[in-house]
């Protein structure tokens, strides 16, 4: 029986889910359910990416040879140490007749699930990849389940630039949902106070689109928390946010001090896109009690987010940010053609990689 979720391509161990399997069967012979991709981009998790090239103190060629590695030993590209992985886009080659995912052969396409579920080979050996950029020029195949998600490719917008973009999508839009949510409960309680948005991390890719979904969505002032003086010039050049701050996420006050003094009290929402770890604290103690927390980063620890809030005896809703949200796609690509500060932020950043 083949499943939609996968389980036929769970090597080892046997039992769990794709995500959770150590390794996969990438087989090209694909099921009645299943399509073939020919991919010519990965797009690599940012926190996957800065672990390698940390560990390999950014050469190149090392963190090539390990990526490699990865995907060969187990089938997918989940990264050992942060268990994160990323996306693809390629071509649709062949479309099992019982695949409910509706996508013709010679579709260009983006994943919208993480690679480390995803069946796949590398039949290149990364040769024009460098190791020292995100997003990874490669030839090879995946197979999609039938629960997969993807895109097809807009026709308007670069191919890398549309792969940044879809890599990230979930986060706009569960933020614009969590901050319209608290806008209309004020409005059905008579609150008039505006709703305060921290977004730490504003100047990435996840960020700068949390801030203008959050601005759309309602929010009354936000703020974008940076930590170099670089990406606080480039934030206040985009004009996403009422507010500018410059503070390390990894510093418990001095991330709450910079939000609090930015937005005059704690933000009722804070949203942490940050691809380090130690975030935690700081995020929450920057939350005013009854606010909520989103976490978008691979690097966070959950068990110290929990305990952490009952440290501080903060009284916030904590979500995990699962990168899936209906229609989370067309919004995040809609914010991207619609603010040209979103679209000045992202083509900086695949310039310079």
């Amino acid at each position: 029986m083949t499943s939609p979720v996968g389980l036929h391509r769970v090597v080892e161990p046997a039992g769990v889910l794709p995500q959770a399997a150590w390794r996969l069967d990438a087989d090209p012979r694909i099921a009645s359910n299943e399509v073939r991709i020919r991919v010519e981009r990965l797009n690599l998790d940012a926190a996957s990416f800065r672990q390698l090239s940390e560990k390999h103190g950014g050469d190149g060629e090392k963190v090539r040879a390990e990526v490699l590695e990865i995907i060969s030993t187990r089938g997918k590209m989940q990264n050992p140490v942060t268990g994160s992985g990323g996306m693809l886009i390629g071509t649709v080659e062949e479309s099992g007749r019982r695949s409910p995912l509706g996508l013709r052969p010679g579709e260009r396409v983006a994943t919208l699930v993480s690679l480390t579920l995803t069946p796949l080979v590398i039949l290149d050996g990364l040769a024009r990849w460098d190791g020292r950029s995100e997003q990874v020029p490669c030839d090879g195949y995946a197979i999609l389940f039938a629960r997969s998600i993807a895109a097809v490719l807009p026709a308007d917008l670069h191919p890398e630039l549309s792969l940044a973009v879809l890599d990230v999508c979930g986060a706009p839009a569960l933020t614009a949902r969590v901050v319209a949510e608290q806008v209309q409960r004020r409005r059905r309680d008579g609150d008039s106070r505006p709703v305060r948005v921290a977004v730490v991390g504003g100047a990435g890719k996840s960020g700068s689109l949390s801030l203008a979904a959050a601005r759309r969505a309602g929010a009354g002032r936000t703020v974008g928390v940076v930590p170099v003086p670089a990406e606080r010039d480039a934030l206040v050049a985009a004009g996403l946010a009422d507010a500018v701050a410059l503070a390390d996420a990894r510093d418990p006050v001095g991330l709450s001090t910079a939000v609090t003094t930015a937005l005059g009290a704690p933000a009722d929402v804070t949203v942490v896109c940050v691809d380090v770890p130690g975030c935690e604290h700081g995020a929450i103690l920057a939350t005013e009690d009854g606010g909520t927390v989103i976490f978008f980063s691979m690097a966070t620890s959950f068990a110290g987010a929990a305990l952490g809030a009952e440290g501080l005896a903060a009284d916030v809703t904590m979500l995990v940010g699962n990168g899936y949200v209906p229609g989370h796609a067309e919004l995040a690509l809609e914010l991207l053609r619609a603010e040209p500060g979103v679209r000045r932020l992202f083509e900086a950043r695949l310039a310079a990689d």
